[in-house]
């Protein structure tokens, strides 16, 4: 497998962390030199290692956004 380059432009928020101190965290990343997208994934302490995630434009962004508010979380 190639190596995936991956630069965090912004850390946005920690939805949760376990006991292994490995935290779900919503980035701004850009993978490969690409435009930066919305990432979901699991990071260890020192983001050398990930989990799998999804990443998501600022259109599926936003309507994942409109989505959850629909639901009223």
């Amino acid at each position: 497998m190639a190596d995936i380059k991956y630069d965090i432009i912004e850390e946005i928020g920690i939805l949760s962390e376990n006991a292994r101190g490995w935290r779900k965290e919503l980035n701004l990343i850009s993978w490969n030199g690409a435009a930066a997208k919305y990432d979901l994934r699991d990071w260890a302490p020192d983001h050398e290692k990930m989990g799998k995630g999804i990443t998501l434009n600022k259109e599926e962004a936003g309507a994942l956004a409109k989505l959850l508010v629909q639901r009223e979380l």
